[in-house]
């Protein structure tokens, strides 16, 4: 499928790290299944992989969690 933003490559899928952070809290999140644009590098999460990212970035938010690194092999 053609990139929409980058209008020039096509997506591939792989893994990628994803990275969210919100009012002190950052949470690393690698190994995650996307589509990934092979020219610009640019990813799309499908709904139940943006899903579970999200929930793991609330959990650690609510926390309290400055710093949360979770690897998705060792998740799945």
């Amino acid at each position: 499928m053609k990139y929409v933003i980058c209008k020039n490559g096509d997506t591939v899928k792989g893994k990628t790290t994803v990275t969210l952070e919100k009012k002190g809290t950052v949470v690393v999140i690698k190994n995650v299944a996307a589509d990934i644009c092979d020219t610009c590098g640019e990813y799309y999460l499908d709904e139940k992989t943006t899903a579970y990212v999200l929930k793991k970035a609330s959990e650690a938010y609510k926390k309290g969690t400055e710093i949360e690194v979770i690897n998705m092999k060792k998740t799945a």
